[in-house]
């Protein structure tokens, strides 16, 4: 990777030994003798990274960093030390350097930690650049995070479909991001200003089903004791997110496929047809069009959603809108506890770039909050984070990895909700027992409110 490095020592020959070394790596160097003349090559421009010697006449590296993180907190310090001062590095890590290097240094060591230091800068610059549009009001990458060419993909796909008014199918894996997508569709087009609605096809009991999205009338069934509106009707003029559409008992289908054909419903206990003005989102997790041809989904009511596809990128694709992301979660979860956020490490860049993220933004959001906190519970490196996600199982297990992944998921929505079990039951599509019983598996709290 290029990228601009200062180098700051004492011995003219160190100074042009890393110079050659990292000049053939392709990076862009300048050299400095010592802290003062360090400090003037900075304010002219402004490297993407400072190797500094740690024992220097006058002024240590640790003061150079300390000057320097005065200026420009972000600006990544990497300390070349002698044996005998790795205590004194490690301490100046906490301080905030970003990493050190023992002398004599491998050369390869020095380009991979310069490489991940340079990367780190410039995602912060990214970062800061993405804040600013963030703060323009109505900013499509306000919902939609991320400058990898994915993302730039899916807001240019967003925007297009969201003027034309159709009926369109989200699909992507686990916290894709599918719903915030959804809105989007409806918060950048025509119905803006009327209802959103999602329901959650997976947490609809199938005996259900047509009184929860057309509505009944009073006595109906046993225990309709007035009329009710179903989320068609909720939705008029607006859109209407039908979320995990896989899930939905195929006799009903057919009543969907008509409503969407008609735009008219009835409510369960009357021959009234309602005239329903409502685009239509189905999201689902899995190849919809495959299920349509295997017959575990009516064919008929796939092309009948298809008039447009939307495919979400897994977070593994996305490239360094990993570290990104990471950095926008942590940054707002420190922000909003009050705490001062820990720089990223080279370890934990290496993690988060290692790791899968088989739950995707989700997760991620879930493992950059905890980072933020910074509680020895929780793991205080990104790798430590990882490992502990399940309780007492620190081996990464294929079983471990599926406990840890629900325990997150459980843990997020909870976050999310405000504690309300209702509405986690509803999102995770899980019986309250079922939740009940997780959540004292995984020793998981009910935060905020007690209702539902």
């Amino acid at each position: 990777m290029s990228g601009a490095v200062l180098v700051v020592d004492d011995e003219e020959i160190v100074r042009n030994s890393v110079r050659q070394w990292l000049e053939l790596g392709g990076f862009t160097v300048r050299v400095a003798a010592g802290a003062d003349e360090a400090m003037v090559l900075l304010k002219q421009r402004a490297p993407d990274v400072v190797l500094s010697d740690f024992r220097m006449p006058q002024t240590s590296g640790l003061e150079l960093m300390r000057a320097i993180h005065r200026a420009d907190p972000d600006l990544p310090v990497v300390l070349l030390t002698a044996h005998g001062d790795v205590p004194l590095a490690v301490a100046a890590m906490r301080e905030g350097a970003y990493d050190f290097l023992q002398k004599p240094y491998d050369p390869e060591q020095l380009s991979a930690v310069i490489s991940r230091a340079v990367e780190r800068r410039q995602l912060k610059l990214q970062l800061g650049e993405l804040e600013g549009r963030l703060a323009a009001a109505g900013a499509i990458e306000a919902r939609l995070i991320g400058v990898s060419k994915p993302m730039a993909g899916l807001r240019a796909s967003v925007l297009e479909l969201a003027a034309h008014d159709r009926d369109v199918i989200v699909t992507g894996e686990t916290g894709t991001g599918k719903e915030l997508v959804a809105r989007a569709l409806h918060d950048f087009g025509p119905r803006a200003k009327a209802p959103f609605v999602a329901v959650n096809c997976a947490a609809i009991p199938a005996e259900l089903f047509e009184s929860e999205l057309f509505g009944h009338e009073a006595g109906a069934f046993t225990g309709a004791r007035g009329p009710r509106i179903g989320k068609f009707e909720h939705a008029n003029g607006g859109t209407l997110l039908l979320d995990e559409i896989e899930s939905m008992p195929l006799p009903f289908q057919a009543k969907i496929l008509r409503a969407l054909q008609e735009r008219t419903i009835e409510r369960v206990g009357s021959n009234k047809l309602l005239p329903v003005d409502v685009r239509v989102i189905a999201a689902a997790k899995g190849d919809l069009a495959a299920d349509s041809r295997d017959g575990r989904f009516r064919s008929d009511l796939y092309f009948r959603l298809a008039a447009a596809e939307i495919d979400l990128p897994a977070l593994r694709d996305r490239g360094n809108d990993v570290l990104l992301l990471f950095e926008h979660f942590a940054a707002a979860a420190a922000k909003s506890a009050g705490r001062t956020l820990t720089p990223l490490r080279a370890g934990d860049l290496d993690a988060l770039l290692a790791h899968d993220w088989p739950g995707n933004v989700r997760e991620l959001k879930n493992v950059a909050e905890r980072y933020a906190l910074g509680l020895a519970a929780t793991g205080r490196s990104v790798a430590e984070i990882l490992r502990r996600g399940e309780p007492g199982a620190p081996q990464r297990t294929l079983a471990g990895r599926v406990a840890a992944y629900e325990r997150a998921l459980i843990e997020a929505s909870l976050r999310e909700h405000d504690g309300s079990i209702a509405a986690v039951t509803e999102e995770l599509g899980i019986p309250r027992r079922t939740l009940n019983e997780k959540m004292t598996k995984y020793a998981l709290a009910r935060p905020g409110r007690k209702d539902g």
